[in-house]
């Protein structure tokens, strides 16, 4: 059944009936179009909330996520912040799949609408101009018929009269046969319209109108089916990050697993242990026997005790209730208790170890930058490191005092004074010996190398001055899922493709990966397994 068959008077239902189809796609346009700011607020709302939660660099509160529970609250917000970026995906998606296809979609839908409507009242001002010419001539043929009538009865009434005379008979004969021709040919001018009339209207009923009608048939009925396809649309692009959406619901689980209370009473003794004995019993003071206080009082050395440390009186107890006044910080941290001392000690040794072992690693760069531009002047003059080789050496020289000075604390204090430079010292001894360092321990600069590291060298600046390298990969991922990329700066996607990274998420959401033929760009870190070089 079509609407051309059975339809075929009512233009004013089918006007109206795809007008209404029309506006329902234009409705459900903003429909999704507030949908998606909806999902947007909320997702913006949750990265607030994430943010405003998340402890600040160096703050007391990310001090503390070396507790189980702090920590797991921690991977609480970064779950909620990789479930908001979902959120944000499906605002995208719909955006995308839905509200700009429809729009697209709806203005094609409106021309076409357009042009079959003006093709059916084309047809009917045809047809209806064709009957205003089948009226005029049928009014036409009917005056000219009663001329002819009134002519014929005036000659035969003329040739009645007996005072008529032949010429008056003859002349109104004339008129008489004059005017039926010319009623004859209006009746056949009359006939033709009305045959003309008749082929185009049975043209119009019959044929037109009724392919115009199942053209809008046609028209709507793809516009229902693409009506149909949104909305399962509208569900799958929620469903296709469900998967997602519950592994962050597995990651906040998970975090809750992770707690360990036991762990973290155990943390919290490693941390404030002080090392000191508990307090002894207090001896009797006899007044009436001469109490000698010097030697106690005028004691030096490393506090034994919590009383010692806070320069309190020992006759007083100590009160572990008590508030206590922190005492002045010193360098050697000698105002904490030993635990604690030695264990802060160990810290800042293993810290200028690192800065030693930085300091190291750039001279040596500097060396052997030196040794290039004395061979190779073209490429740069030797004499401008020497401001950067003279710093890096006082740097050097700085490190390994401060070093030597906190080890001997450390090794006063009761540690084992064994640090990372060690390692350091061997590392560039052993480099020293092949050959391949300019710069002895000591920091002194040597000219020994050989020729062989030499060229290497040569060969890797020469490198570095003809083509900028692309940064190299810190790692691999595999794709858990499809990603189309359709975003500027992102890059497209198959599930179980490996992809190098070059760029590690920053707590947005995004990770900068490449492919073997360079292509670089971003993609969701939750679509995927990522394994970073260690």
């Amino acid at each position: 059944m079509d609407w051309g068959t059975e339809l075929w008077d009512q233009y004013d239902v089918i006007e109206k009936h795809t007008q209404s189809g029309l506006d329902l796609v234009e409705k459900y346009v903003k429909f999704v179009k507030e949908r998606t700011e909806i999902e947007q607020n909320y997702a913006k709302q949750l990265r607030n909330l994430s943010k405003k939660y998340c402890p600040k660099r160096g703050s007391k509160e990310e001090q503390e996520c070396r507790f189980s529970n702090h920590q797991s609250f921690l991977d609480i917000l970064n779950e909620m912040n990789d479930y908001a970026g979902q959120r944000e995906l499906i605002a995208e998606n719909m955006m995308m799949n839905i509200c700009i296809e429809l729009t697209k979609y709806l203005q094609e839908l409106k021309l076409e609408r357009k042009t079959h409507l003006s093709d059916g009242k084309k047809a009917q001002q045809s047809l209806e101009s064709t009957y205003k010419q089948l009226d005029n001539s049928k009014k036409r043929f009917e005056r000219e018929w009663r001329e002819a009538e009134k002519t014929a009865q005036y000659a035969e009434k003329t040739d009645q009269d007996i005072n008529a005379t032949k010429a008056d008979v003859e002349k109104a004969k004339q008129q008489a046969h004059m005017r039926m021709h010319i009623a004859e040919e209006c009746k056949n001018d009359y006939a033709a319209q009305l045959q003309k009339y008749n082929k185009e209207q049975n043209q119009f009923y019959f044929t037109d109108m009724p392919l115009i009608f199942n053209k809008l048939q046609d028209m709507d009925e793809k516009r229902v089916r693409k009506l149909a396809q949104t909305y399962i649309l509208f569900a799958d692009t929620e469903r296709h990050v469900m998967p997602i959406i519950g592994k962050c619901l597995e990651g906040i689980t998970r975090a809750g697993t992770n707690v360990n209370e036991k762990n973290d009473s155990l943390v919290l003794i490693e941390q404030h242990k002080s090392g000191f004995e508990r307090p002894g019993d207090l001896e009797f003071e006899d007044y009436s026997q001469g109490i000698n206080r010097a030697s106690s009082d005028s004691s030096l050395g490393t506090p034994k005790g919590p009383l010692d440390l806070l320069g309190k009186n020992k006759s007083k107890p100590f009160w572990l209730f008590s508030k206590k006044s922190k005492p002045a910080a010193s360098e050697d941290f000698g105002h904490l208790p030993p635990e604690q001392r030695r264990k802060r000690l160990q810290q800042k040794i293993d810290d200028l170890s690192k800065e030693l072992q930085k300091e190291l690693d750039q001279s040596e760069a500097l060396g052997k930058m030196k040794d290039v531009y004395e061979k190779n002047p073209q490429m740069g003059d030797p004499a401008c490191l020497a401001p950067q080789i003279n710093q890096t050496t006082q740097n050097i020289e700085r490190l390994r005092g401060e070093l030597n000075k906190y080890e001997s604390w450390l090794a006063g204090a009761g540690g084992r004074g064994e640090t990372l430079r060690y390692s350091t010292y061997s590392t560039h001894s052993l480099n020293n010996n092949s050959g391949n360092n300019v710069y002895s321990p000591d920091g002194a600069h040597s000219d020994e190398s050989t020729p062989d590291a030499s060229q290497a060298i040569y060969a890797e600046f020469d490198d570095d001055f003809e083509e900028e390298e692309m940064s190299s990969p810190i790692g691999q991922c595999t794709a858990l899922y499809n990603f189309p990329g359709s975003s500027e700066g992102t890059i497209s996607m198959q599930e179980g493709e490996v992809l190098a990274v070059v760029e590690e998420d920053k707590g947005d959401g995004w990770t900068r990966v490449r492919r073997n033929n360079g292509d670089e760009g971003y993609i969701p870190t939750s679509y995927a397994t990522i394994n970073l070089n260690k």
